[in-house]
């Protein structure tokens, strides 16, 4: 099969990675991604504009790519400028409207497209360990619609969010798949008490909860007690999106570190001339490839798979991210030498983005589990 990319793809990444480079120089993005904002309205506006949010959908949702290729190819520029803008939010969001959306419901797509609305996903609860199925906060019907309590955790931008997509039970109990049901609920709706928070690697999330909200009847998204597919199939988007982010953050790490053996001199020489520097380098070469190999089957299954084969191949790529994102930080900081965990070096900050995005939508441990189970149902 012929994995490469369009005219139109390579033009999207071409653009992207310019705008990243010009716009989003590291020192720019830490006083951005750490700052009280967590994030640049401005620049979101202006990721909008150049179409980086229309390419996560498809042109008859009002975007003009959603393929997993187009996906892939926004993610890895955003990934490779560590990008703190909420676009993660967007696609899933986004994404379960397509899958699961009224008329009346998609038509919030627009605005999410244009960049004006922040759209997030608040679904993981505190040690709900990545399981989707483990929902403990729960909707009851009301005589206007419904009632929702709750708390969920970590929740990127949820402190600004405009538009929350909140996973609630309303039947069974708290591990059951059946029972789930999904609601879209104003950012600022009353009930809703906000923690905000910096996070490790940049950007900004929120710990929510919710007491009593009162929810019109039409907040319910898709039908009653059958969230948890729509979840599965949103999550194979973030697994999807995160490996993409990864590889664009590990191929800025392989380069800088190639770039200092090359011109780091010791017994005036370049270090990259010793023989067991060069052998971790292609080592870490070499698993990289592996892991743009994985994005390239991750974005072909999210249109091309179903079911078992889909989720095994996602599985597969956020284990691997996991795995290469780890040893890329590793290996980088410690051919760099102490240089290489110090603030002023972007290194330092790609090292930090790619151990927490293990940490995002199920750690490698996690999929490597899951990869296994479900190699035992094919």
């Amino acid at each position: 099969m012929n994995f490469a990319h369009t005219e139109d793809r390579r033009m999207l990444a071409d653009t992207l990675n310019r705008f990243v480079s010009e716009q989003y120089g590291i020192e720019h993005r830490n006083q951005l991604a750490y700052g009280d904002e967590g994030h640049s309205p401005a620049l979101y506006a202006q990721f909008a504009e150049l179409g980086a949010i229309g390419a996560l959908f498809p042109e008859s949702e009002g975007g003009f790519g959603g393929a997993g290729f187009d996906i892939s190819v926004v993610f890895e520029a955003l990934g490779r400028g560590l990008v703190a803008e909420p676009l993660l939010g967007a696609l899933l969001v986004g994404q379960a409207l397509i899958a699961a959306g009224t008329q009346a419901q998609k038509a919030k797509l627009e605005d999410i497209v244009a960049g004006g609305l922040i759209a997030t996903l608040a679904h993981e609860e505190p040690g709900s360990h990545y399981e989707l199925s483990n929902v403990a906060a729960t909707a009851a019907k009301s005589a206007t619609g419904w009632t929702l309590n709750g708390a969920k955790a970590v929740v990127a931008f949820g402190e600004k969010a405009d538009l929350l997509l909140v996973s609630a039970r309303t039947a069974g109990g708290q591990f059951d798949t059946a029972g789930i049901s999904l609601f879209l609920v104003d950012g600022n709706a009353a009930g809703i008490a906000k923690r905000g928070y910096s996070r490790f690697e940049g950007g900004r999330a929120a710990e929510l909860t919710f007491t009593n909200v009162q929810l019109d009847a039409d907040a319910l998204l898709g039908a009653e007690g059958q969230g948890h597919a729509v979840l599965e199939r949103i999550q194979g988007y973030a697994l999807l999106a995160l490996a993409a982010e990864a590889l664009g953050a590990m191929d800025v790490a392989k380069q800088s570190t190639r770039e200092y053996l090359q011109t780091r001199k010791q017994f005036g020489v370049a270090i990259g001339t010793f023989q067991a520097l060069q052998h971790r380098m292609a080592d870490l070469l070499l698993e990289v490839e592996q892991m743009r190999s994985a994005v390239i089957n991750a974005a072909d299954a999210i249109d091309n798979a179903e079911g078992v084969a889909r989720e095994k191949v996602l599985a597969a790529a956020k284990y691997t991210a996991g795995y290469v994102g780890a040893l890329v930080a590793e290996e980088s900081i410690q051919m760099h030498g102490g240089i290489g965990m110090t603030w002023e070096l972007p290194l330092a900050h790609y090292a930090k983005r790619l151990v927490l995005l293990d940490h995002q939508f199920g750690d490698e441990d996690h999929h490597l589990e899951r990869f296994m189970a479900l190699s035992q149902q094919a």
